[in-house]
């Protein structure tokens, strides 16, 4: 699913799109389509896939940042946000230090983990799909 930029919104320095903030799965589509180059694609195959791995998965934006919540976790717990950046889409996972394994790249604080998807990456999407069923399970952060 490809789509173009649209032309009214803005790319924050370091290719963020700038996407008011929202609940639901409008404005994290809306963030999607705004996503720069090879970017949306590769996020929507993966928002499709948590939408399929978490049936009911709650959306946001915040601070131009798409967030997901398991269906039933408290309100405001959140366990993956999502950013762009000029070379990588950045994945954060809330409690990533408790996931099995840890994502790749480290935090300096909490349990929040990372995962960096560079243009020519083949993301392992059985292995992400891992990941997000492991982060549901666990608390989450409140956002």
């Amino acid at each position: 699913m490809t789509k173009d930029k649209p032309a009214s919104v803005v790319l924050l320095s370091g290719g963020n799109p700038q996407i008011a903030k929202g609940d639901g799965d409008a404005p994290v589509q809306a963030y999607i389509a705004a996503m720069p180059g090879w970017k949306s694609p590769v996020w929507a195959r993966l928002d499709a896939l948590i939408a399929h791995e978490v049936p009911g998965v709650r959306k946001a934006v915040k601070w131009n940042s798409p967030l997901y919540a398991a269906p039933d976790a408290l309100p405001g717990h959140w366990f993956l946000s999502v950013h762009c950046y000029d070379r990588y889409i950045k994945v954060a996972f809330f409690d990533g230090k408790r996931l099995d394994p840890v994502p790749p790249v480290a935090s300096k604080s909490g349990q929040t983990a990372y995962f960096h998807i560079h243009e020519d990456d083949a993301v392992d999407e059985a292995a992400f799909a891992d990941w997000v069923r492991q982060a549901i399970a666990l608390p989450g952060e409140k956002l």
